[in-house]
């Protein structure tokens, strides 16, 4: 956490009571550092995993004109130590962290492109009187800021800014555009409360505060692609490599490196290529849900055996998500649509109680390679294979008969609504999973308080969405399928399956994952293949699939994709879950949540008996994002 002030000195009680409510991200060890001037603080919470014993931050260059906080795992970090040391620094501890001081030291801000890895961290330059806060790339790791009472704070979790003192009020308008699937990677939920935008660095003087983009996706224009002499064997072989690679970078710790498990492609890929390089077999961790629909426990176990891993099973029910559901809003910040998020919660609690630390994920896979089911929909209803209609038609039929358990969710049905025509104007098609954001939010509407209705109903929150974006330099001439990855890139990567699903439900146990999907070299990589080899008929994520053919089983090579998703609460009407969601809606604290109709949300309640199964299953997302509302105002008393 950091504090710079323009006038007044620096209360050192906000500092620690701001780290004090960041214990769980780094129970380790805990110090500040404070100016002599008092108008710059800077408070690390450790959790250590690289060099345990000499790590400790703030950490400052030999003559004390350089100061570092950071939450990161830099990857090939010794590599850059002995170049640095051939440069004349001299390093003080082991730790990679400490790269970064001398990185900046050597090249300013384009220190950036010289790191590798997960990160957020801050440096003071006292002799510029310049203030550097960095986000990684695609925002693994979480940096949050305001400016209140002419003092600049930020920090890992907007809770922290909270405890120090700055006001927690909702952002009506951003819980708006929120509930339309199109709150950008630079707002948050709480009024005057910023997030620092993936591939992003803020600079903070006395001059003032500006932020700077330093990396985006740059897919390359469609026309690119047509002089690329790599064959298919020539990307599955380069892509092998680079992942190989990836991997093979986040084993290394002075900590034992377990692996989160489920039936997909994804985290089967990295335990399979982890395991090829680990002489002593890997600890896997898996979810075991319920509803048979649901659970991959069995794929899971197979995978586990085929790497030679030992696999812990983790159960979870309903009673377990609704008695740990608040807690994991609140330690994510964000509105959760789904119990998947309490789920992976109680997964990283596991890892935990194991004895791990650190944990490779496969989070950020769908996102490069085209995983869900909306991409291979742009795909089709976009043809520009050319191929005939009725072919396309019976294609869009199998896609949707094969994804009856993500369709209330990710796939969108063919339908005009007049608001997505600011999209249409701008990109020439509308991405197959804004419109099915779109058709949520209206198919909720009713729900929503007339106050806020009148409000909000006349604004055009696309508009507002693609202000923020260089969509001449990012967008134009893409093909379709890269722009719709864009998009999502910019939304839910960033804000719901990073900072919820990653970040925060593994940090709330002190819990590091590491996503060598999203390792930027990988991504790079990816990005410049031809859209046919990430999708290939409707085989979602298929150059993926041949790289990794080695390392996975028969029966993972062939399954489709499947979203990890919690059954749905209104399925066990008498069950611990559902009688929480009744509960909290009905309450008379409800009432004070100031964005939804709550007589019109009883009418709802009331009626889930009469309802068929996957009516049922799309209600249970709107009714978790009211639930999770209705915690983060009881949990940070939002006003």
């Amino acid at each position: 956490m950091a504090l710079f002030s323009g006038q007044t000195p620096i209360s050192e009680s906000s500092l620690k009571l701001g780290m004090d409510c960041l214990k769980h991200r780094g129970p380790d060890g805990h110090k500040f550092w404070i100016s002599p001037d008092r108008r710059v603080a800077l408070g690390h919470r450790r959790l250590s995993i690289i060099d345990l014993i000499g790590g400790e931050q703030p950490m400052s260059n030999q003559d004390g004109s350089l100061h570092l906080i950071a939450n990161n795992e830099f990857y090939d970090f010794e590599r850059i130590q002995r170049d640095l040391k051939q440069r004349g620094y001299h390093l003080q501890t082991k730790c990679d962290s400490e790269i970064a001081l001398h990185l900046y030291d050597e090249f300013g801000t384009q220190c950036l492109h010289y790191l590798r890895g997960e990160f957020a961290f801050i440096i003071w330059d006292q002799r510029n009187e310049v203030l550097f806060a960095a986000r990684d790339r695609f925002g693994i790791k979480p940096l949050y800021y305001t400016i209140y009472g002419n003092t600049l704070y930020v920090a890992s979790e907007v809770k922290a800014l909270f405890a120090a003192g700055v006001p927690a009020c909702w952002d009506h308008e951003a819980f708006w555009q929120d509930s339309w699937g199109v709150l950008s990677s630079g707002r948050t939920l709480y009024a005057n409360v910023y997030q620092v935008p993936p591939g992003y660095f803020l600079l903070a003087s006395d001059a003032g505060m500006r932020l700077h983009r330093y990396w985006d996706f740059d897919y390359p224009q469609s026309d690119n692609y047509l002089s690329q002499q790599c064959t298919q064997e020539d990307y599955i072989q380069q892509l092998r490599q680079t992942l190989d690679e990836a991997i093979q970078l986040r084993l290394r710790a002075d900590v034992p490196v377990g692996c989160y498990l489920s039936g997909g492609l994804d985290s089967s890929t990295v335990l399979g290529i982890a395991a090829s390089h680990s002489s002593e077999p890997l600890k896997a961790f898996t979810i075991a849900f319920e509803h048979e629909a649901y659970d991959e426990e069995a794929i899971a176990r197979e995978t586990a055996a085929y790497c030679r891993a030992d696999i812990e099973v983790i159960p979870v029910n309903q009673k377990d998500i609704a008695d740990h559901f608040a807690d994991t809003i609140w330690h994510c910040e964000m509105l959760s649509l789904n119990a998947n998020t309490t789920a992976k919660y109680l997964l990283s609690r596991a890892a935990r109680d194991a004895g791990y630390k650190v944990v490779l994920t496969g989070e950020g896979s769908d996102e490069i390679f085209g995983g869900y089911v909306h991409f291979r929909q742009d795909k089709l209803l976009y043809n520009q294979q050319q191929e005939d209609e009725d072919t396309i038609k019976y294609l869009l039929k199998e896609l949707r008969d094969k994804n009856q358990v993500s369709v209330s969710f990710l796939f969108a049905e063919d339908q005009s609504i007049p608001d997505l025509n600011t999209i249409e104007r701008l990109l020439g098609f509308i991405p197959s999973w804004m419109l099915a954001a779109a058709q949520r939010h209206l198919d909720s509407i009713r729900f929503y308080s007339p106050e806020v209705i009148d409000q909000f109903q006349g604004q055009d929150v696309y508009r507002m969405f693609f202000n923020h974006l260089d969509v001449q330099g990012q967008l134009k001439g893409r093909e379709i399928i890269n722009q719709s990855l864009y998009l999502w890139s910019k939304t839910s990567l960033a804000n719901y399956l990073l900072r919820m699903l990653g970040d925060g439900v593994e940090m709330a146990h002190s819990i590091e994952g590491r996503l060598p999907f999203l390792d930027h070299k990988v991504v790079e990589l990816v990005r410049n293949m031809p859209v046919s080899l990430k999708i290939s008929g409707l085989t979602e994520k298929y150059v993926l699939r041949e790289a990794a053919k080695p390392f996975i089983t028969d029966t993972v090579y062939k399954r489709q994709k499947h979203p990890f998703i919690a059954p749905p609460s209104t399925y066990n009407p008498n069950e611990a879950l559902q009688q929480l969601i009744q509960d909290s809606l009905r309450s008379s604290a409800m009432s004070c949540v100031p964005f939804y109709n709550q007589a019109a949300i009883i009418q709802l309640l009331e009626k889930l008996p009469t309802i068929n199964e996957s009516q049922r299953a799309a209600t249970d997302f709107f009714l978790l994002r009211v639930l999770s509302t209705y915690f983060l105002q009881e949990k940070f008393a939002l006003t």
